[in-house]
C-alpha cells in the first residue's frame, strides 16, 4: 500500500473508539503475517494482584520475527482511570503474562491494546522483556527478567486523541508490503525520545514565529507600545506566557475531560483552539 493508504488506516484505527475487528486488521497489515491463536484470561485466570484493574486479557494472535516471539493482546481494564493512572500495573500484568504464564513458555514481547470500559480512549503499547540468566543460590541457572517501562513504549489513542505521532512512527512499517518488521524495528517505532525532540524543535520554531509577529504588531501600534512599556512586558515574555496558558488549558482539558469546562460557554474548546492556533487558522 502507499503511504496515504497507510495513514488512513492508522487514522481510522487510532482516532476512533476501540473496535476489535479494526484493530486486528491494523495488526495484520502492520506485521504482514500472524498466526491466529486466540484465547481469553478472565475471572479466576487473572491473578488476584491485578483483579482490581484488569477485566480480561485476550490474545488475538502470535508473530515471530525469526528471533523473537511476540503476542498480540487486548487487555480490558476495570476502570476508566486505570488507563492513565495505573500504567505500571498494566506493564507488570503483561510482564507476568510474557514470563511463562502459559505453561512456562517465555515470550519476548507483546503488542497490546489497553482498553478502558467505554472504549473511547485506549493505549497501544509495546511491552518488551529482556531475559538474562543468573545463578541461584542452589547453583542452578535461572531466568532473570527485565522489561522496558511501558510509558516509553505507548501511544495514547482514541476519540479524544490525534494520531499524528502514531502516523509518523508507524506509517513506513505499515506501507512496506514486502517486509515484516523485526522487534528492534517495532521498538524504534515506539521510541518517543525522537518524538519528544521533534516536539520541542517545532515548539521553538512556533515560539520564534509568534514573537516575530508580535514584534510587527507592536511596532505598528503606539498604544500597544505604551501598554507593553507601562506593564514592563516585552514580546518574548508575552509569547512565553501565551504559550504557557495555551499548554496549561490543553493539558487541563485532557486530564479533566468534559467534566470540567475550562472555557466559557460558547468559546472554542482548548483542543480545537490549540489546533487552530498551531495551524494559524
Amino acid at each position: 500500500m502507499d503511504k496515504h493508504q497507510a495513514q488512513n488506516i492508522i487514522r481510522e484505527t487510532f482516532e476512533s473508539t476501540f473496535d476489535k475487528e479494526r484493530f486486528v486488521g491494523f495488526i495484520k497489515n502492520l506485521l504482514k503475517r500472524i498466526e491466529e491463536a486466540s484465547f481469553t484470561y478472565q475471572g479466576q485466570f487473572v491473578p488476584d494482584a491485578y483483579k482490581a484493574y484488569i477485566s480480561s486479557l485476550e490474545r488475538i494472535g502470535k508473530f515471530n520475527d525469526g528471533e523473537n516471539r511476540i503476542d498480540m493482546l487486548i487487555v480490558k481494564l476495570q476502570k476508566e482511570t486505570s488507563l492513565e493512572r495505573a500504567r505500571t500495573m498494566q506493564r507488570n500484568f503483561v510482564a507476568w503474562y510474557l514470563n511463562g504464564s502459559r505453561g512456562g513458555e517465555l515470550k519476548d514481547a507483546a503488542l497490546v491494546a489497553f482498553v478502558s470500559p467505554d472504549a473511547k480512549d485506549w493505549r497501544f503499547s509495546l511491552v518488551k522483556m529482556d531475559y538474562k540468566f543468573e545463578q541461584a543460590q542452589t547453583g542452578r541457572m535461572k531466568v532473570k527478567e527485565e522489561f522496558t517501562p511501558a510509558r516509553r513504549w505507548s501511544f495514547l489513542v482514541g476519540v479524544n486523541e490525534n494520531s499524528h505521532t502514531a502516523q509518523s512512527r508507524l506509517v513506513d512499517i505499515l506501507a512496506n508490503d514486502e517486509h515484516s518488521p523485526t522487534l528492534a524495528e517495532l521498538e524504534q517505532a515506539f521510541d518517543i525520545e525522537t518524538v519528544t525532540k521533534e516536539f520541542f524543535i517545532k515548539y521553538r520554531e512556533l515560539f520564534i514565529r509568534t514573537k516575530e509577529e508580535l514584534d510587527k504588531i507592536v511596532a505598528q501600534a503606539s498604544s500597544l507600545q505604551n501598554e507593553f512599556k507601562s506593564k514592563g512586558v516585552d514580546t518574548v515574555n508575552f509569547a512565553k506566557k501565551l504559550f504557557g496558558q495555551i499548554v496549561f488549558l490543553y493539558f487541563l482539558q485532557k486530564k479533566a475531560g468534559s467534566a470540567l469546562p475550562v472555557m466559557p460557554h460558547g468559546a472554542q474548546a482548548p483542543n480545537a483552539f490549540c489546533v487552530s492556533f498551531l495551524r494559524k487558522e
